[in-house]
C-alpha cells in the first residue's frame, strides 16, 4: 500500500505555478488577479475562502476576497459578478458554495464570465469538457488526475468506478478517465449491489459525502482508491473521508488520506486555472495590438 501524498504533490504544482506568475509579471508588469466571493458566514466557506486566500499568496497571485452579508438579494450578488466581469485588473473569478437560500447558484455560475472562470463550472466550459473543445477544468476533477499521473497510475485500458454523479466532482472525473482511455461506471444511490460493483474497480474515485461508506470489503486488492470525502467520523467526530481507511488501505496499492490527499491539490489546481485565465486574457490582449 502507498499512500498518495496529496501535499507533496500540490506543493509541486505549486511551485510551476509560482514560476508561471513570475514569468507573467516579468512580460506583463503584474500578477494573476483572483477575485473570490464570500456569501455569509457558513464556518466551512469561512476555512475555504482562507485557505485560497493563503495559497495566493504562496504562489504570488493578488487575491481579493469580498465578504457580503448573508441577506445579500440575488440581484446585488450579480451585481458584484458583473462588475468583477468588467474589471481588466481582475483575471479570474469564484463564487464560494454553496450560497444562502434564496439565492440561485445555477444564474450565478451562468453570470461569471466564462473566461474567468476559474472552478470551470460556467456551462460553456463544461460543454467544453464534454465536446473535448478548449475549457477550463473544474479544480478537483482536475487534481485527482494529477494525483494518478504523479503516482504512475496510467487509467488507459482499466476499470473505473466513481461513486458520485455530481456537476462538481463525479460526472466530469467521469469524463477525464473516459478521455483518459479508462473504461468507466457510475454508481449513484440507486445502484444495485454497490460492492459487487466497486469490487470490479481497479481504480476507485469515491465522492459520495457520507463518511466512511467504503469498507475493506468493497475494494479488490491493488486497488488505487481516490478519497474525495470531507466528513466528520459520527463516533469520533473527526475529520474523515468517504473511505474507511483503516481497512480499505491495506487492500489497496495506492490511497489518497483524508486530510491531506484530494484536498491540496484541489487548491493547486486553482491556481494553475487562475494562472491560465491571465495567460489567455493578457496574451490574447497583446496579440490584439
Amino acid at each position: 500500500m502507498n499512500i498518495i501524498d496529496g501535499k507533496a504533490i500540490s506543493a509541486k504544482l505549486k511551485a510551476k505555478v509560482a514560476e508561471g506568475v513570475r514569468e507573467l509579471r516579468e512580460k506583463y508588469g503584474r500578477e494573476p488577479h483572483l477575485a473570490v466571493i464570500r456569501v455569509g458566514e457558513d464556518p466551512a466557506s469561512v476555512v475555504y475562502v482562507r485557505n485560497k486566500a493563503r495559497a495566493c499568496e504562496e504562489v504570488g497571485i493578488k487575491n481579493t476576497t469580498i465578504v457580503l452579508d448573508e441577506k445579500t438579494s440575488e440581484e446585488d450578488l450579480l451585481l458584484t459578478v458583473r462588475r468583477l466581469n468588467a474589471d481588466d485588473g481582475v483575471d479570474g473569478i469564484l463564487v464560494q458554495l454553496p450560497l444562502p437560500e434564496g439565492i440561485s447558484e445555477e444564474k450565478v455560475i451562468d453570470t461569471i464570465d466564462r473566461s474567468k472562470d476559474v472552478d470551470g463550472f460556467h456551462p460553456y466550459n463544461v460543454a467544453g469538457l464534454w465536446q473535448k473543445t478548449p475549457h477550463m477544468s473544474p479544480c478537483t476533477p482536475k487534481g485527482i488526475m494529477k494525483l494518478l499521473e504523479a503516482s504512475g497510475v496510467d487509467p488507459k485500458g482499466k476499470r473505473a468506478v466513481v461513486i458520485g454523479r455530481s456537476n462538481i466532482v463525479g460526472l466530469p472525473v467521469a469524463k477525464m478517465l473516459l478521455d483518459a482511455n479508462a473504461t468507466v461506471t457510475v454508481c449513484h444511490t440507486r445502484t444495485v449491489d454497490l460492492p459487487s460493483v466497486t469490487r470490479s474497480a481497479e481504480i476507485l474515485v469515491v465522492a459520495a459525502g457520507k463518511a466512511k461508506m467504503v469498507t475493506g470489503d468493497m475494494v479488490s486488492p491493488g486497488c488505487v482508491v481516490i478519497d474525495v470525502g470531507m466528513d466528520r467520523d459520527p463516533e469520533t467526530n473527526k475529520l474523515c473521508g468517504d473511505v474507511d481507511f483503516d481497512t480499505v488501505a491495506p487492500e489497496a496499492a495506492f490511497i489518497t488520506p483524508v486530510p491531506g490527499g484530494v484536498g491540496p491539490m484541489t487548491i493547486a489546481c486553482l491556481m494553475e486555472n487562475t494562472l491560465e485565465c491571465a495567460r489567455a486574457r493578457l496574451d490574447g490582449a497583446d496579440r490584439s495590438l
